[in-house]
């Protein structure tokens, strides 16, 4: 399916009146939040309107299906385990990394934990200082070696916070792994960054 800027900007419209914060739109659109408060303050877009620099990512075909998920976890393991880091811990950040965290902690046979990221507390005044926080429901990660997952990397802030957390709940950040990387890094605060997909933009 081919996203238009229009279809976007209606998804997002449509989204943000069903309830969801601006920055749960930008996960589900796998968009930045910037682009996202453009999309929807600027009714009726088109593309020759000057609009931030974002890369829509859609992966719908590989999420709608547990094989193909866990597949993915497969390979996201392998990759990982190429830094022989001990891994004690597979924090999955909801809600797009939580699936294949819980393929790849069942894979290498370790602990799962979910972090909810900031993006779910605030609408479009978000504040800076606001942080995610790890679910009680899930395994504990104080102490432990762990690995990160989630789906895209559209800025960095998100793993940033991921990673923020973790030292601060006593834990050992060893690597990230997402399916797509949007802004073509290899660390985040001196973590290793390791993607299926990623993307270099030119010009």
């Amino acid at each position: 399916m081919n996203m238009r800027i229009e279809d976007l900007s209606k998804k997002a419209e449509e989204l943000q009146k069903s309830g969801m914060t601006t920055g749960q739109i930008a996960d589900e659109l796998n968009l930045s939040s910037e682009t996202i408060v453009w999309l929807l303050t600027n009714k009726n877009p088109v593309a020759s309107d000057i609009m931030p620099k974002d890369i829509s990512i859609d992966w719908s075909s590989l999420g709608k299906n547990a094989t193909r998920l866990r597949s993915a976890a497969v390979v996201l393991c392998d990759m990982a385990l190429e830094l022989d880091e001990e891994i004690d811990a597979v924090v999955g950040v909801s809600t797009s990394g939580v699936p294949v965290a819980g393929f790849m902690a069942d894979e290498l046979g370790c602990d799962f934990s979910v972090y909810y990221s900031k993006k779910g507390k605030v609408g479009t005044g978000e504040s800076k200082n606001l942080k995610g926080t790890f679910s009680r429901n899930f395994g504990e990660v104080r102490g432990k070696n762990c690995l990160i997952v989630d789906d895209v990397i559209t800025t960095g802030n998100t793993i940033k916070d991921v990673i923020s957390q973790l030292k601060l709940s006593g834990a050992k950040p060893v690597v990230v792994t997402v399916l797509v990387d949007k802004i073509g890094v290899e660390e985040i605060e001196a973590v290793p960054i390791k993607s299926m997909f990623r993307i270099t933009r030119f010009g």
